[in-house]
């Protein structure tokens, strides 16, 4: 059976995924202050960070429309798997489902499965590698979705932003604590939650100290090791994500590990210099 992966655009890939022709990337839109960001191949990221930077106000994202699901549902595929950003962050997993309702009233014979990744960035992308895998080993469609959704389940994501701008902006965090943070430099580990949501693991003081927390955390919860795969997104600071992956894989050995850069709508959320790892 002949099969497709579609992520939404906050789906980050490496530059040899990109050229995969079983994976389609649909892109979300971003607005800052009424100018209009395609998250495509024409997204050009220090633009956007600049245009950030200068801008009061938190950038506005909208998900993909159903048709624009719909239309990536087209083509010769048997199975077509969807995965997106968490819905409690994003529209997008409820625009692909009404997308799949409306497509299989016309084509009932296509198989269609949405998932929601519960996460963002490169935990996207390592559910849609999962369903990849799958798909390759000849497994049924049935049991691609019952495994990826099992691997979904099981799998971490946390990060450590420079700024926290983006989260004063979008109103995520006060003004007096985004301050104070400022002031004192400490930085959050983040992680996402089973349900998708995201909230606060531990803290540290600079920079350097909580990617090294991070590096300590992953350790303690890391589980399955030698079958999985260390996933890693930076917002324009490659040395960093080196950096981390470093510190990771002396701690927890890993299968295999895999860096990429952030496209629009993980920038957005991840700002300049942000570090996203999935696991």
């Amino acid at each position: 059976m002949s099969y497709k992966i579609i992520g939404d655009s906050c789906t980050d890939l490496t530059e040899e995924l990109k050229k995969d022709s079983n994976i389609q990337i649909v892109p979300l839109c971003i607005d800052i202050d009424g100018y209009l960001i395609t998250d495509d191949e024409s997204f050009d990221q220090k633009d956007f960070l600049k245009r950030m930077s200068e801008s009061p106000n938190c950038p506005k994202s909208s998900c993909p429309s159903p048709d624009a699901y719909m239309k990536a549902f087209d083509g010769p595929e048997d199975h077509v798997y969807v995965v997106t950003l968490s819905s409690k962050l994003s529209g997008s997993y409820d625009s692909a489902m009404l997308a799949k309702r409306l497509y299989l009233e016309e084509n009932p014979d296509k198989q269609i499965e949405i998932f929601d990744s519960r996460s963002a960035s490169v935990g996207q992308t390592l559910i849609a590698l999962k369903a990849k895998q799958l798909e390759e080993e000849g497994k049924s469609f049935e049991e691609v979705v019952r495994e990826t959704s099992e691997f979904r389940d099981n799998m971490s994501t946390k990060f450590v932003l420079e700024s926290l701008e983006t989260l004063r902006k979008n109103g995520r965090l006060s003004n007096i604590k985004a301050i104070l943070a400022s002031a004192l430099n400490i930085k959050p580990v983040m992680r996402g939650t089973e349900d998708g949501s995201i909230e606060k693991v531990d803290q540290a003081r600079g920079i350097n100290k909580t990617l090294l927390l991070m590096a300590d955390l992953i350790k303690k919860d890391a589980t399955n090791i030698a079958n999985r795969t260390l996933a890693i997104a930076h917002c324009n600071n490659y040395e960093r994500a080196v950096f981390v992956k470093d510190e990771i894989m002396k701690r927890v050995p890993f299968k295999d590990f895999f860096i990429c850069d952030t496209s629009g709508i993980s920038s957005l959320y991840a700002n300049d210099g942000g570090i996203i790892v999935s696991y």
